[in-house]
């Protein structure tokens, strides 16, 4: 199933993609009530029957669709550095500190983007002036947890994962870079576009087969299997819930693949006006311009 938070007016509520029409949202709010995403994973097991047998939902008139997390419960996971194409455009562009190294990291580097920066899959980025001249895109798988844990071996994993969307890592790469640590620059506001679709994971099947592509007015950017992952799906969840405790809802973005603006040479920021395209398999796609 592909779900969506909606809002219509003030009205903020979960829909359901439509499966003979992806164009369409159906109303979820006859079955699960005023429930938010976050509510509907926790409670998925008592849900999913219900959702699976509705028949006769009314469609969602004038609805904008909304991150399916517009406020997520705690900051996003995210890891760099994942794609080797991409380790090896990192390390030549000078932005690694502190130095330039293309070699593959021998364990994830796991980093977190505020929650305030999460935004929705149509809405605009902020280019924030003043605080960064060197904004960049990344196109990225996330995985949605839903049953959480701590401690959770790579056998196990995938019975801990709900879903999937897709994620912008949007980054300032000035900022990354004189703060020599990530949370800054990976944060400001906007820089998380998040959506269209939550879709659950029984609805992907293979998702190593799953393609993350980007482009930038229309021009194609990055394009690499989620096969191509240095730390797969099973090792990223292995290794962030060793101590910390995975929750429903939590969102994991896995990496993003070569492509990005600092890998050409001379780097190509985006600029106000750019309009950037994230797409993956199955999952729709972001559409979001810079203003």
């Amino acid at each position: 199933m592909k779900l969506v938070t909606y809002a219509v007016g003030d009205r903020e509520a979960v829909g359901l993609v439509d499966p003979a029409d992806d164009t369409r949202v159906l109303d979820l709010v006859p079955v699960v009530g005023e429930r938010s995403l976050l509510e509907v994973v926790e409670d998925w097991e008592r849900l999913a029957p219900r959702i699976a047998e509705a028949r006769g939902l009314p469609a969602v008139v004038g609805a904008t669709l909304r991150a399916p997390f517009p406020v997520p419960r705690r900051d996003l996971f995210a890891v760099g550095k994942n794609y080797r194409e991409h380790v090896a455009e990192f390390g030549r562009s000078g932005y690694d500190t502190p130095q330039r190294s293309e070699d593959l990291p021998d364990k994830p580097i796991v980093f977190s983007k505020a929650t305030t920066s999460v935004t929705g899959p149509y809405d605009d980025v902020e280019a924030h002036p003043g605080i960064t001249a060197e904004l960049d895109y990344e196109s990225e798988l996330a995985v949605i947890i839903g049953r959480g844990g701590r401690g959770i071996s790579r056998e196990d994993a995938h019975e801990h994962v709900w879903g999937y969307t897709i994620v912008d890592d949007v980054t300032a790469r000035d900022v990354q870079r004189d703060h020599k640590q990530w949370l800054l620059g990976k944060s400001l506001d906007t820089h998380a576009p998040m959506g269209p679709w939550a879709v659950t994971a029984d609805e992907i099947g293979d998702v190593t087969a799953l393609e993350v592509s980007s482009s930038v007015n229309g021009e194609p950017r990055q394009k690499a299997p989620v096969a191509d992952l240095i730390f797969d799906i099973p090792e990223l969840i292995r290794v962030i819930s060793a101590g910390i405790t995975l929750l429903p809802g939590d969102v994991i973005a896995t990496g993003t693949p070569a492509g990005v603006g600092i890998g050409f040479e001379p780097p190509r920021f985006l600029q106000p006006g750019d309009v950037v395209e994230c797409a993956i398999t199955g999952l729709g796609a972001l559409r979001n311009t810079v203003r």
